[in-house]
């Protein structure tokens, strides 16, 4: 290896919670941890070293009113990579963002192809709105589409009812995910509320979001299963001003989600200590702005989450569980360079010092 512009990152690599580098080479726009030999235009950047963080639930090309053009979806990425989120898993969209794989400057995308509701049971113009015998050919069609996950909608308010509730019969989940399992792809449900969880998770789910209305009774359930969950806690914080607008109309919905809000750290915790996987997302897009990685991740540590847990659940274990790499020799050279150890005080996260994408600074 030799006559290569080389970018020296010096410090502390955080390789894995507990492996730390003093150095890592980027050559070629991947990492290696041999000095190579002839480097030329030696850039050199230290400070704490993390993979590039990722957020599990991010919805790139939707806005409050369905999908964005272009120029939109380009200024959400952007935001998303200045906050060091290099990896999004991107729970739902009905734009087409694959010109984005052409990009160099914009983060890596795990598409999850378009939510998939039922009639009338979802925000307008965000999903695929079907009956349950159509559930088959649509997650079929988005396990085509997407990057190996599909995202249902697993809940939403049910205005006969005044209140949460599912939305698909148990034996159309069950066929859908077997379907989905078939293809390849994983399943993950949006789920507020308590009625959904248990039919879906026995279908053989892979991830739930939100999971507010995980109780006690579930916890073993999806601990045994290995089932994961998003908590999005950010976008939790949003319930009571919606709380507030159902009021008069809906006044059991209401209550209901103030209920989820007010138990939303014992339950994010809860799932932890037992063993369930937790990871960050945002939700952002939609109504909730991009670039928020760092207060996601912020708030698992206030729901009760070790610090470095809740770092894993962004970075190291997020990306293994995404069958990503991170700062492993060879690999694309996709970090975020910080002033101070994110383990000792997760704060931190949100000034990145310096951003490398595919081996290059950023901005």
């Amino acid at each position: 290896m030799s006559d290569h512009a080389v970018l020296h990152v010096k410090g502390r690599i955080l390789v894995g919670p507990d492996e730390v580098r003093d150095e890592l080479w980027v050559v070629g726009g991947r990492i290696c941890y041999d000095r190579p030999a002839g480097a030329r235009d030696l850039t050199t950047v230290t400070g704490w070293a993390l993979p590039g963080l990722v957020d599990a639930h991010c919805h790139v090309g939707l806005g409050t009113q369905g999908p964005v053009d272009a120029d939109a979806a380009e200024k959400q990425a952007l935001t998303d990579r200045e906050a060091g989120t290099l990896l999004v898993r991107d729970a739902g969209s009905p734009s087409d963002t694959r010109w984005i794989d052409d990009r160099e400057d914009l983060p890596r995308i795990i598409r999850a192809g378009r939510h998939i509701a039922r009639t009338r049971r979802y925000i307008r113009d965000f999903a695929h709105e079907i009956e349950p015998d159509e559930l088959v050919a649509h997650v079929t069609q988005e396990a085509r589409r997407g990057d190996g996950w599909v995202k249902l909608v697993g809940d939403w308010i049910d205005r006969d009812l005044g209140d949460l509730a599912a939305c698909w019969p148990r034996e159309a989940v069950a066929a859908a995910i077997a379907e989905a399992h078939r293809l390849g792809a994983r399943v993950t449900a949006h789920c507020f509320a308590e009625s959904s969880l248990r039919d879906l998770v026995e279908a053989g789910i892979d991830c739930i979001e939100h999971a507010t209305g995980l109780t006690e009774e579930l916890i073993p359930l999806f601990a045994e299963r290995g089932v994961a969950i998003v908590p999005t806690l950010v976008n939790i914080a949003t319930f009571p001003q919606l709380a507030a607008g159902g009021d008069t109309r809906y006044p059991r919905w209401s209550a209901h989600m103030r209920r989820l809000y007010e138990r939303r750290y014992d339950t994010v915790r809860g799932a932890h200590d037992a063993g369930i996987p937790v990871y960050v997302g945002t939700d952002a897009g939609g109504s909730l702005a991009h670039g928020l990685v760092a207060a996601e991740v912020a708030e698992l540590v206030a729901a009760g989450i070790a610090p470095v847990d809740a770092l894993s659940a962004t970075s190291w274990g997020a990306r293994a569980w995404l069958g990503r790499p991170g700062l492993a020799e060879g690999a694309p050279a996709d970090l975020v360079v910080y002033e101070a150890d994110p383990r000792a005080d997760v704060r931190v996260l949100a000034a990145p010092r310096r951003v490398v994408l595919r081996g290059q600074i950023m901005g």
